[in-house]
């Protein structure tokens, strides 16, 4: 088997608070090939940016990852230094934020912004980077990018400043790209216009990535593989088709069925009962457990995941749904 572009293994984000340690992100273990899309999903507070943010090393005081490994081609990042993580950020790893405002200077123009993306970790002339800046604004769908080149931000509509965000992140041909929730604030148009851009750039440049949605229609179309987060750990994991058809775990059973579109015209539509625990003080075992329909005492101990096989098909719980008796 050859080695994973991307390995995250055991990866563990706190925050160190007054009020107590904050698991933000809790034993977090997947792998991404070259080429792929993962489409890590759940409620908000599942630890989903969180994880992003982690790989990224963009984790701030006074949180800070305590354990896990994370590889990038064999590289454990953990062992880099500040420069050197600087110097891969933006080259070899980008990330697509949900909000393009916290990508993009409003005081400067979009061909400086993008030029010295460029020339902060390439040697070539301001002509040549302008160049690769036009071009990119062509690949993800920008008309007139001569005349864009020269505009500011604030002269964009959101879904034109979101294109010109996948821009910037694509300009030095990374190996991986995290988005996070970059469709979720643009209407229903410009969304699917934003997917088709994603899923053609990444067939066209090779490039892996992990997109994080709580929105399961989106992963159906674009995703390769799901992870399913909730309270800071993965829960299910396996390819889209599988996850999302025959769904192992409760929490993504109670996901589906909680999509308007499954339910019959007139009918209620369905919910997961009682509230997301807070990660400061979760209860003891599954953290699923209080809102499960399935738990027993068995579920007061913390279980591990399971069935994870040569297809990476995993649940974490004791008591898995199967194919034909999930929905």
């Amino acid at each position: 088997m050859s080695v994973p572009l991307l390995a995250v293994d055991g990866l563990c984000t706190h925050f160190f608070t007054k009020a107590g340690v904050v698991k933000a992100v809790d034993g977090v273990s997947f792998t991404v090939a070259r080429g792929e899309v993962l489409g890590l999903v759940g409620e908000s507070g599942s630890g989903k940016s969180m994880t992003g943010y982690s790989i990224m090393g963009l984790v701030d005081p006074p949180g800070r990852i305590v354990s896990g490994v994370v590889e990038l081609n064999g590289r454990d990042l953990s062992a880099l230094s500040a420069e050197d993580m600087r110097q891969l950020r933006g080259n070899r790893i980008a990330m697509i934020f949900q909000d393009p405002m916290m990508t993009l200077n409003p005081v400067l123009r979009i061909d400086v912004q993008m030029v010295e993306t460029i020339r902060a970790h390439q040697r070539v002339g301001r002509a040549a980077a302008l160049e690769r800046s036009r071009a990119a604004l062509v690949q993800v769908g920008i008309p007139s990018p001569d005349e864009r080149l020269q505009a500011y931000p604030h002269q964009f509509s959101g879904g034109m400043r979101q294109r010109v965000a996948i821009a910037i992140a694509l300009l030095n041909n990374p190996d991986l790209i995290i988005a996070d929730e970059p469709t979720t604030a643009l209407d229903v148009t410009i969304q699917g216009q934003i997917l088709f851009e994603m899923q053609k750039l990444t067939r066209e440049t090779g490039a892996a990535m992990i997109w994080i949605t709580h929105d399961l229609s989106v992963v159906a179309g674009l995703a390769d593989r799901v992870c399913v987060m909730y309270a800071g750990r993965i829960v299910e994991e396996g390819t889209t088709f599988d996850v999302l058809t025959h769904p192992w775990h409760p929490y993504t059973q109670g996901l589906l069925d909680s999509v308007p579109a499954r339910g019959a015209r007139g009918t209620r539509l369905s919910q997961i009962p009682g509230m997301t625990p807070s990660v400061q003080d979760l209860p003891p075992g599954c953290a699923f457990r209080e809102r499960c329909g399935y738990a027993t005492d068995e579920c007061t101990v913390n279980p591990a995941m399971r069935d994870r096989g040569v297809d990476g098909r995993g649940v974490r719980c004791f008591h898995p749904l199967r194919a034909g008796t999930a929905a």
